[in-house]
């Protein structure tokens, strides 16, 4: 939920704030989005982490006139919430052919320098609320079925077993979407056993253990989940989806691209995204899509009633 200034003033800049991480990434890269529409060259857009960011490099930046572009984007990227006030001279004046995006990590008050400066120069400021209760589930209902082509009731169930973190629940909700584009056909039982809940600490250990071979742990952790219910289709599923994750992130690693770039660009959870941005650092790109075919192989075989569905996936764990 967002709360603050929603008025267009004389100048474009934008100051988002809040405990709220994720729906301030979302603001941010939806503006990012729209700003960066015109833009025609590299010259266009000027990116700087908020942390250790001098006033004077800020105020270069803001008013530096546009070279091939009709305007400049600055983003500043989270800021730390009890150093925004030091910014506050920087911004006491923003061109017409700038515009301003700055994200402070935390909440500012209303009194606060860098906000009423921002607020002086005709911009907005705008604060992402902590989300809970029913405005949690609303939330998490609006984006299974916006974003996600899911049910409101899908989006309950997430919201039952899951942290009160929207940054989990999306990418929860990421999950089971992925699974129904599969053509698998989803139920309230394969749901639960897709969410994450008491067994996640097992599949974190089960994919910590599947690079860059699977070791002994891993079988061993596959067949204490199956024997505690979870169908040997589910854990090759979990594993697909790291073997997935660790790929596209080694893609983006090649394209030289950091942790931090990396985290802001995908969905999932940042510890998630961390976890597969190690593994990737030692992964081949061939073998990890190797992986992914030979997962969907058994996955047929299974279907198809040619392999039992436990015994094959000890196979599989052997050939990966």
């Amino acid at each position: 939920m967002a709360r603050g200034t929603e008025k267009r003033g004389a100048a474009d800049a934008l100051l988002l704030h809040g405990e709220e991480r994720f729906l301030v990434d979302e603001r941010a890269r939806a503006t990012l989005d729209q700003w960066g529409k015109d833009l025609v060259s590299d010259f266009g857009l000027d990116t700087m982490e908020g942390a250790g960011l001098a006033p004077a490099r800020l105020q270069d930046a803001v008013l530096q006139a546009p070279f091939l572009d009709p305007y400049r984007v600055v983003h500043v990227r989270m800021v730390p919430a009890n150093r925004a006030e030091g910014l506050a001279g920087a911004v006491q004046e923003i061109p017409s052919t700038t515009r301003l995006l700055m994200t402070v990590a935390g909440r500012i008050g209303p009194t606060n320098k860098l906000a009423k400066a921002v607020s002086a120069a005709g911009g907005q400021v705008i604060e992402m609320q902590h989300l809970k209760g029913r405005a949690l589930g609303d939330w998490a209902a609006r984006r299974a079925v916006d974003k996600h082509g899911l049910t409101p009731a899908i989006a309950a169930q997430v919201v039952r077993v899951v942290p009160p973190d929207l940054s989990i629940i999306d990418s929860e909700l990421t999950k089971v979407a992925a699974y129904k584009a599969s053509g698998a056909k989803l139920t309230n039982e394969v749901v639960s056993e897709l969410l994450a809940g008491g067994r996640e600490d097992e599949i974190f250990k089960l994919t910590d253990n599947l690079l860059p071979r699977p070791t002994p742990q891993a079988l061993a952790i596959a067949r204490n989940l199956t024997q505690g219910g979870m169908q040997p289709t589910s854990v090759a599923y979990r594993m697909a989806r790291h073997y997935a994750l660790v790929l596209e992130v080694k893609s983006k690693q090649e394209r030289g691209e950091s942790l931090s770039q990396v985290q802001d660009d995908m969905s999932e959870h940042r510890f998630v995204v961390q976890k597969a941005f190690d593994a990737a650092q030692n992964a081949d790109a061939k073998r990890l899509e190797e992986a992914l075919i030979k997962i969907r192989d058994y996955e047929w075989e299974v279907k198809s009633g040619q392999v039992d569905a436990d015994l094959g996936l000890d196979v599989l764990l052997t050939r990966l």
